[in-house]
């Protein structure tokens, strides 16, 4: 896995028939396509709810500007990173070889450039809203960027892919407070298994695919069966610890409400997927994540704006 074959290396070296886009533009609009930015809303919302949390009430429109900056800024480097490192891999696999870096629609030096600079975004964003959030940006960098090698040595990749998001509402908290309390702490736990819960259901996708590489996965380790059924425990511990926050915030009806509604919403998703049957599994994964997200968010600050 250290080093590249012939045929590997002419994976990358041959032309695909993608033509490459031309101009600034739109080599940022493929970039952006590539990392499926419009996804950013699966974490932005918990890290405005991890802010609303600190402040009790809606921030400045200041400090949610450059929250949205800086998760724009994290989401971006850890995506565009992620392809970087997994471009080998991506080619060989019948079900990524067609995104822009295997096929040679945006460059190698373009996509680094890219992730720099979405490095850079996140940083001076930290450096606008916190001092504290600001020393700390190296280690939230490191994390997102470290994730992508994970796959390649431990089954644990979901969970570090799991703590990139589930630093989203500590960072905001932080950002906005200069301190962390358990409450967050906590939610950062439960958006960690939320996003371990619906990864490991993602990676039942490439079952074959990690056998014949030797990465690492939960599905490639345990088989199908029971990496569903993990997916589900861990939903089931994201739920109960989101349920402790909201009695350690004092949260009303309307949280505990958008709890249920977020309870059955992962309910259908895990119904979506079956060990026969992986072929709604984007559904799963895409759809009622994003509804998971906005629905929690809504929610938790509409009970916050009450109170």
């Amino acid at each position: 896995m250290n080093g590249s074959t012939a045929s590997e290396r002419s994976v990358h070296a041959s032309p695909t028939g993608a033509p490459a886009p031309k101009g600034l533009i739109a080599k940022l609009r493929t970039t952006l396509e590539m990392i499926k930015f419009e996804h950013s809303i699966f974490a932005l919302p918990f890290a405005l709810t991890g802010a609303m949390l600190a402040v009790r009430g809606w921030p400045a429109w200041r400090q949610v500007l450059w929250l949205i900056v800086a998760m724009v800024g994290a989401r971006s480097a850890a995506m565009t990173f992620n392809r970087i490192a997994d471009l080998r891999f991506d080619a060989l696999n019948p079900r990524t070889r067609m995104r822009a870096l295997p096929t040679g629609q945006i460059s190698l030096r373009f996509a680094l450039g890219f992730t720099l600079l979405s490095c850079a975004l996140l940083v001076l964003a930290a450096r606008e809203l916190n001092p504290l959030a600001f020393k700390l940006s190296p280690l939230a960098l490191a994390v997102l960027l470290v994730y992508s090698y994970t796959k390649r040595f431990t089954v644990l990749s979901h969970i570090v892919l799991g703590a990139c998001l589930g630093m989203s509402p500590i960072a905001a908290w932080i950002a906005l407070r200069g301190s962390v309390s358990l409450s967050v702490l906590l939610l950062g736990a439960a958006v960690t298994l939320w996003t371990a819960g619906f990864d490991i259901i993602y990676a039942c996708q490439d079952v074959e695919f990690d056998h014949a590489l030797g990465l690492y996965s939960v599905p490639k380790r345990y088989g199908i069966r029971a990496a569903l059924y993990t997916s589900a425990i861990l939903h089931v511990l994201m739920l109960a610890l989101l349920v402790t926050v909201a009695r350690l915030e004092n949260l009303g009806w309307v949280a505990m409400a958008g709890l249920i509604a977020v309870a059955c919403l992962l309910a259908y998703e895990h119904a979506l997927v079956k060990p026969s049957d992986l072929s709604r599994v984007n559904a799963a994964f895409f759809t009622i994540n994003g509804y998971v997200s906005v629905l929690f968010f809504v929610t938790w600050a509409a009970d916050v704006l009450i109170h």
